[in-house]
């Protein structure tokens, strides 16, 4: 009696391997290019003088201010924003998809625009002879008071959740869109109040989501730069800006200037590390 050895997993034909290596190969040597390659050429300007960049940069006190303003800004900018964010997507979530595409349409605009356009928008609009400067002027309001909000640091953060809301509300809208909304109807007919049954229901369920949001938003806050620059130059301590001084016209450390990139890239890459971590892991 003859046997035949059955196969035991699903195997891609060779002709399959191959299509799919010819869909994958642009984006492989596009990564290669303009990510791997920069980041070895980076590497071995912060090895130089057998790595004494990193103990340069770790002893600079200004390095660790950067870190603390990167921190601070990396965190209250994204709350805001993911409580903002958390808002918006509940609203949309009941809208109509013909609405909702239309929202989401104009939400995501901002992402559109680079950190410098967004910087000088707020200039023109908020600054010392903007718009709403001018308006609250003629209603009593300083200019200089007003005009100098948003070259401030709490100013910064504003600017920094024109764009990080947006993708809060990417993030979230479609885990509220599939939440079940009967969960919710049950706990009121239960006698809890609106708020609190979207506390006690809602808001555990789409945890890990808000978490993934704030983590990819705080991610981008401690790396953003332009805007920065644009609005308050050098008198905020951030890490991008940090790294900004040790090439530009005053200084020119490149070790150093290396060596703060590949902590700078770490520091975000451990922030969407802990996104991660509590990343709802399929069941199979």
């Amino acid at each position: 009696m003859a046997h035949t050895n059955a196969p035991t997993g699903r195997s891609i034909p060779l002709a399959g391997r191959g299509i799919r290596l010819a869909f994958v190969l642009p984006a492989l040597i596009l990564l290669g290019l303009f990510f791997v390659l920069p980041l070895i050429s980076v590497a071995r300007e912060a090895a130089a003088e057998n790595g004494a960049a990193f103990g340069r940069v770790l002893r600079d006190p200004v390095f660790w201010q950067g870190v603390k303003g990167s921190l601070v800004l990396g965190t209250l900018a994204p709350a805001f924003s993911v409580v903002v964010g958390f808002l918006v997507a509940l609203h949309l979530s009941r809208l109509s998809e013909g609405v909702k595409a239309l929202a989401l349409f104009a939400i995501s605009l901002p992402l559109t625009f680079s950190g410098l356009v967004i910087a000088y928008g707020f200039i023109l609009v908020f600054g010392r002879s903007g718009f709403v400067t001018l308006l609250l002027a003629k209603l009593g309001a300083d200019p200089a008071v007003v005009g100098g909000f948003i070259f401030s640091p709490v100013g910064l953060g504003l600017a920094y959740s024109y764009y990080l809301i947006p993708r809060v509300v990417l993030v979230m809208l479609p885990v509220l869109s599939n939440f079940d909304r009967s969960q919710i109807a049950a706990a009121r007919s239960l006698g809890a109040g609106n708020i609190t049954a979207h506390l006690d229901v809602l808001v555990p369920q789409v945890m890990p989501a808000l978490i993934t949001a704030f983590c990819l938003t705080s991610a981008v806050a401690i790396g953003a730069y332009g805007t920065a620059l644009a609005l308050v130059g050098t008198q905020v301590n951030i890490l991008p800006l940090v790294l900004y001084s040790k090439i530009s016209d005053a200084g020119s450390d490149f070790p150093a200037a290396a060596a703060i990139s590949l902590l700078l890239m770490g520091l975000c890459c451990l922030v969407v590390g802990v996104a991660e971590l509590f990343r709802p892991r399929r069941v199979v």
